[in-house]
């Protein structure tokens, strides 16, 4: 995953009145284009594209709107443009229904496919999740899943207005339009979300010493292998989806069994190192290989209620690793 490029990366000289002006809003902007795209990287690529088309305007800007407003309009048009060639990013549990058996076939996802990426609590202004609570909720991935249902002027009308609370009239300058399409689609959007089920019902985590408690049993299965472990840590409707595999599971009985009988097979095979993603408690996962080195897996993102876990999903995709970094203390 790259890095947000710097002014100089992308030969933009110095200019210290732009930088002033815009550099504040770059970690709120690739939320933005995080929610609308539901891809990291492509957002970090659409974000310093938007930054290059406002250095590039900045000498027209005539102040008629604040300076926060104007990029977010370039964000958007920009975000817009790319879905106009690129389909939406689901995660498994929005393509079918869930297995209850772990003794499915566990089936790989459409090669055409491309799936939700996890994003790091850093872009986002830190790993503490004390920085970012404001705006923790806007980028869970149950949301951001449930946004990828809407078409693209839908998300990006229902993110302006619900998320970042633009007034229907600062939407329509944005997206060129009138205030009466920007409320309309802004119906429809809202509609479409509540029928696609509750997006935050994960806001009622426990207590950071029972968080914190939770996590280490976890973590200590997995090392230990030991499926039965799991059992006591999950809710009776957990679910688990794995993409790029389209099978995903609900169900104690059937997430036990499967970690039992496809993941938790060897004592060492998995280290799991705290990370923090999508706001969420999350995991970057290693695997032992023969030879005894571990090789990067993937990146583990957990939803907790109450004092159980809801839901795990595991981004199997090894190059997620590297954009992730370990939380030391939690």
């Amino acid at each position: 995953m790259s890095l947000i490029a710097s002014q100089a990366d992308t030969g933009m000289p110095p200019d210290s009145n732009f930088t002033a002006a815009v550099e504040p809003f770059r970690r709120e902007l690739l939320a933005h284009c995080y929610r609308i795209l539901g891809s990291i990287d492509d957002a970090e690529d659409l974000v310093q594209e938007t930054y290059l088309r406002a250095w590039r305007g900045f000498d027209r800007f005539e102040g008629r709107s604040s300076v926060r407003r104007w990029l977010y309009k370039i964000a958007t048009m920009a975000c817009l443009t790319a879905l106009e060639t690129r389909t939406r990013r689901p995660l498994p549990s929005g393509l079918g229904a869930p297995a209850d058996d772990h003794r499915v076939e566990l089936m790989p996802g459409e090669p055409s496919v491309s799936w939700l990426q996890p994003a790091p609590d850093a872009l986002f202004g830190g790993e503490d999740p004390a920085t970012i609570v404001e705006g923790r909720n806007s980028v869970r991935l149950a949301f951001i899943a449930a946004l990828q249902l809407l078409p693209a002027r839908q998300r990006a009308v229902l993110t302006l207005r619900d998320v970042l609370s633009f007034r229907s009239a600062e939407v329509a300058e944005m997206l060129d339009t009138t205030t009466a399409a920007v409320d309309s689609a802004l119906r429809r959007a809202r509609a479409q979300l509540a029928a696609a089920g509750p997006v935050q019902d994960d806001l009622a985590e426990p207590a950071e010493a029972s968080r914190r408690e939770l996590l280490e049993r976890y973590v200590d299965a997995f090392d230990r292998a030991d499926a039965d472990a799991l059992v006591n840590l999950l809710r009776a409707d957990v679910e688990l989806e794995m993409p790029p595999f389209a099978t995903w599971f609900t169900g104690r009985h059937a997430v036990v069994g499967f970690f039992a009988e496809q993941v938790l097979l060897r004592r060492h095979e998995w280290r799991m190192v705290p990370t923090r993603a999508n706001g969420q408690p999350a995991f970057v996962i290693h695997q032992r290989m023969a030879d005894g080195r571990y090789e990067p897996y993937g990146v583990q993102v957990l939803t907790l209620i109450g004092s159980r876990i809801a839901r795990i999903t595991v981004f199997v995709d090894p190059s997620l690793v590297s954009a992730f970094q370990p939380v030391t203390a939690r």
